[in-house]
């Protein structure tokens, strides 16, 4: 079982691991508010994962296959990142012109990063593939190994997570408001370009 939960643990660490549009507004989220806000916001994209890990070792995926309700989900990921794009570099442009950017709580950063996370449902699909090979490994031939799996890629994520915001939270302790703006500014055309491209690719 201890395999399992490793397997699991490693799964979700290297998922996290991947530099994404989430990834990219925890840094900026973290830098505007500060590491408490940060690991709300990193506990929120876990609390995703381990949802959707779950769902896919449920094999839930394949519900995603049905053409119209695919084209909805994927359409509506792209507006949840073009959204949080367009906001993240008007506040870019507010700090330029001297006023402040809003205080985010962190209920606020964690129900922000539960809604970004979950607004890419196909993540299921990819799940339920690592779970079919993890299945073939050994690592998830009952149901209390896949609940070790499952348990495994939560805490992965969190921890890449944390370890993500408690960084930046370290670097943004030396960082200036200029700074401050420069990342706005990449944060928040990284959002609207992963959105135009998952639009893209939806309707394609």
């Amino acid at each position: 079982m201890g395999h399992a939960f490793a397997v699991g643990f490693g799964l979700g660490f290297l998922v996290a691991l991947q530099l994404g549009p989430i990834s990219l507004y925890l840094i900026r989220t973290t830098f505007r508010n500060g590491w408490e806000v940060g690991v709300a916001f990193a506990l929120g994209i876990a609390v995703v994962d381990l949802g959707y890990a779950a769902l896919g070792a449920a094999g839930v995926a394949p519900l995603l296959a049905i053409g119209p309700l695919e084209t909805i989900l994927g359409l509506l990921g792209a507006a949840v990142l073009v959204f949080l794009g367009v906001r993240t570099l008007r506040s870019a442009f507010q700090v330029r012109l001297g006023d402040e950017a809003p205080v985010v709580s962190r209920r606020r950063a964690f129900v922000v990063a539960v809604s970004a996370t979950a607004s890419n449902p196909l993540t299921i699909a990819s799940w339920a593939a690592i779970f079919s090979a993890a299945s073939a490994a050994g690592a998830a031939s009952s149901f209390s190994t896949a609940v070790l799996l499952v348990a495994g890629v939560g805490l992965g994520s969190a921890l890449w997570d944390v370890a993500l915001a408690t960084g930046t939270a370290v670097v943004g302790q030396f960082v200036g408001d200029r700074f401050l703006s420069v990342v706005d500014l990449v944060a928040g055309i990284g959002l609207v370009a992963f959105g135009v491209v998952l639009a893209a690719s939806v309707l394609a």
